[in-house]
């Protein structure tokens, strides 16, 4: 799992299930999108999206419970790169 199936997951909820419009905003493609989403429910062992043929509809509930974890890591990882830059943009010396 890496944060670039995560943030996959998360804008494919924010753009309605279109993997062709996840593929534009993540700037990938849509096969690289459905490769993402495959190899992360092959790691996790449940489908995360409610499926018709080739099409994804929704959540399950896996999916469900796990967005709700995922938005927050990677509200937290920006947390973390905010921290870091006020840290390193200090002035820095000895008295």
């Amino acid at each position: 799992m890496n944060f670039q199936q995560l943030r996959i997951l998360r804008e494919t909820v924010r753009r309605n299930f279109n993997l062709t419009e996840v593929g534009n905003a993540l700037f990938t493609s849509q096969s690289g999108v459905s490769k993402h989403i495959k190899d992360l429910e092959d790691e996790l062992g449940v489908e995360l999206f409610v499926r018709k043929g080739k099409r994804l509809l929704g959540l399950t509930d896996p999916g469900k419970d796990l967005m709700v974890l995922v938005e927050r890591m990677l509200h937290d990882a920006r947390n973390i790169k905010t921290l870091a830059e006020q840290y390193s943009q200090r002035d820095v010396g000895q008295l």
